[in-house]
């Protein structure tokens, strides 16, 4: 038997900063060291960030990112971290293109590199854009043990490197991940490891970044199975963390090299004999997948605050109307950034009744963050006259006027503003461009409206306080741009209205499937309609935490201008 510690580096890093990433890696890699891991494994592709997009392209990034490299390696070194082999994504580039690498580090010196071979092209993935697939793999021997190495999406698709890795013969796979978080999506995780652990006959060790980068947010869940599919260890979501394995194994795989399927397998050797046997340290109790609505939240709230943060913001400002949006974004941007850094804004109309205003104090309150009132009612008077605004118009101005005080407040004390729609909304063109829309982020832009209540219900309830008024919650919600105006006045009940919108956003459904699905024609027609006649107000939208399996932007991307409608 052959002993073997690894350390699973579940960390945070920020696209672009290969001086602050290399850093998180000296870090981290010191904390292995200090566990006493001989294997230190880090996410895909941590010393650049990810994702890169189109920094990818730049040859100077590049030549950047693998200078960035090099250097790191000595900085390990020097740090005393030169025993510990530490498994480093990263951006490399070749004579045939961009490649997403991983290297392995150790002893000073760049040992292996590889390159990723299944490059996603769906959903918020575009790397066919950007890179070249890799058809090479490194085997490292290890303290007498075989490690292979896979890079993300080569564990998402069936064959691949883990079957080649399992022809050749392997003691331990490794595979650094950036995988982005949305609902239910831990639920897959396991089981997907547990089967390509089974296929390449080994343990398997998946580590995930964890953090947000502009509207994709990373949950770590980062976790490691045996060769039988059993859960070894598990890191907890949404936080860094380390997490150390002891593996003890027969070692003795196959040492096949040379071509195997559609790769070249090579073997290097960093230890050849095993470990003199030592005590392991007692695995730690895998980490319990959070319950969803609180997996939501903590999704909702680390995706604001590193948007917030890596973009140099230290404070933002939004606009309470005494409504359940805005308070589930002011509670939101408490939890993640301190009421300090909070400031709320009630912007009164003619048209705002009493219990929006009060409602509004109560939320500044029960949260603590910065209050204050501005009163838009002469504004909107000058417009309206000037202009001779009537109707929508006259509505819209509304709207306005409180989009440029919100900006005016960000230009003068450095906010960032929050713009407060929903999914549902924000589906079926239910806000005023220039008006509610603007703002630098939206934190609930990916949650349909019945989970907004949903969440606001889960976040009194288990506090810590209650910071979301009841009657905000319960109260029938307006957009109060005209006497007793109610939002079902211009939209179908919400909850049916998100059940056609789950099925034609998420599901991609036609308009025969929404028939066929029980929905009334008349509804069916309402709805798509609004859906498509909005697609140029989403797309000026600010970006938000995508939660969903279909967001708006990178997941769903049509025309502004297209004459095809549904059910003509």
């Amino acid at each position: 038997m052959a002993q073997l510690r690894i350390a699973m580096a579940q960390v945070n890093a920020t696209v672009g900063d290969l001086d602050g990433n290399a850093a998180l890696v000296v870090e981290w890699a010191g904390r292995a060291r200090d566990a006493g891991a001989h294997l230190v494994v880090f996410p895909e592709m941590v010393l650049t960030g990810y994702p890169v997009e189109d920094l990818a392209l730049r040859e100077s990034f590049a030549a950047a990112a693998k200078q960035a490299l090099t250097t790191l390696a000595g900085q390990l070194d020097q740090a005393g971290c030169g025993d510990v082999a530490a498994v480093v994504g990263y951006l490399d580039r070749d004579e045939v293109g961009p490649r997403d690498a991983v290297a392995v580090l150790h002893g000073g010196s760049v040992v292996a590199r590889q390159f990723k071979h299944h490059l996603p092209n769906y959903g918020v993935f575009d790397e066919q854009r950007y890179f070249k697939p890799g058809q090479t793999l490194d085997v490292l021997r290890v303290h007498g043990l075989e490690v292979g190495l896979v890079i993300c999406e080569d564990i998402w698709q069936e064959g691949g490197p883990i079957s080649a890795l399992g022809e050749a013969g392997v003691d331990v796979v490794v595979a650094p991940n950036a995988s982005p978080y949305e609902r239910d999506k831990d639920d897959v995780r396991l089981p997907l490891v547990a089967r390509r652990a089974a296929e390449a006959g080994a343990p398997l060790a998946y580590v995930n970044l964890v953090g947000g980068q502009d509207d994709l947010v990373f949950d770590g869940d980062s976790m490691a199975v045996a060769a039988d599919g059993s859960l070894l260890v598990r890191a907890p979501q949404f936080v860094e963390h380390l997490a150390v394995l002891d593996l003890d194994l027969p070692g003795g795989a196959a040492r096949t090299e040379g071509r195997v399927g559609e790769f070249t397998v090579t073997r290097r050797t960093l230890h050849a004999d095993p470990l003199p046997a030592y005590e392991p340290v007692a695995a730690p109790a895998p980490a319990q997948p959070l319950p969803e609505l609180a997996e939501v939240w903590s999704a909702l709230v680390l995706g604001l605050r590193d948007y917030v943060y890596k973009n140099g913001f230290r404070s933002v400002v939004l606009g309470l109307s005494g409504g359940i949006d805005s308070a589930v974004c002011a509670a939101l941007a408490v939890d993640a950034l301190g009421a300090d850094a909070v400031h709320g804004v009630s912007m009164p109309s003619v048209f705002s009744s009493e219990h929006s205003r009060s409602d509004a104090l109560d939320l500044a309150e029960r949260a603590g963050l910065h209050y204050q009132v501005q009163p838009i009612a002469d504004m909107v008077a000058v417009f309206t006259a000037q202009l001779g605004l009537t109707g929508l118009a006259e509505e819209n101005v509304q709207a306005r006027c409180r989009g440029v005080t919100l900006m005016g407040l960000s230009n003068q004390h450095g906010h960032l503003v929050l713009a407060t729609g929903n999914k549902t909304e924000l589906a079926v063109g239910y806000s005023t461009i220039y008006g509610d829309a603007v703002g630098g982020f939206a934190p609930i832009k990916d949650v349909p409206k019945t989970l907004v209540w949903e969440l606001a219900r889960w976040r009194n309830e288990t506090g810590p306080g209650a910071p979301i008024p009841e009657s905000s919650i319960t109260k029938p919600p307006s957009a109060e741009l005209r006497p007793g105006q109610i939002d079902t006045d211009s939209l179908p009940d919400y909850e049916l209205l998100d059940r056609v919108l789950d099925d034609y956003v998420e599901g991609d459904r036609g308009y025969s499937d929404l028939l066929a699905a029980g929905f009334a024609p008349e509804l069916v027609d309402r709805v798509l309609r609004m859906v498509d006649k909005a697609e140029y107000k989403r797309r000026q939208y600010p970006p938000g935490t995508k939660i969903t399996f279909k967001a708006f932007g990178r997941d769903r991307r049509l025309p502004i201008t297209n004459g095809w409608r549904e059910g003509k």
